[in-house]
């Protein structure tokens, strides 16, 4: 399958523990930095439609919790870890290169 990749942000814009909502294209990320590690998944909670972004990150259980309601999803593969959410979020592939992170949305073409 291929996968249009994006520069959403500089790796020096993130702090650990922190999250951005960052464009990769049209589709909003909830980008993460926990150490030297990013993660991205979508900025939107699959239970009531809230932006991730605006949650908290815990970086030992490398989850994100929606300010809203308290959902937390795994950092790892979008699972749901408590309720109200049922459904996953979906998480996309990061890269970093020469200090640039990359979010690669699957399924669509390359330009």
């Amino acid at each position: 399958m291929s996968a249009e990749r994006f520069r959403v942000a500089t790796a020096d814009d993130l702090e650990s523990g922190e999250v951005a909502q960052v464009l990769a294209g049209d589709v909003k990320v909830a980008l993460v930095r926990i150490d030297d590690e990013f993660y991205a998944l979508s900025d939107r909670c699959s239970h009531a439609n809230y932006s991730l972004s605006e949650g908290e990150v815990d970086c030992d259980e490398k989850t994100l919790t929606c300010w809203k309601h308290g959902a937390e999803f795994s950092l790892l593969d979008g699972e749901p870890q408590t309720l109200p959410a049922t459904q996953p979020v979906p998480v996309y592939p990061v890269e970093v290169a020469d200090g640039e992170v990359y979010v690669a949305l699957p399924g669509r073409r390359k330009r």
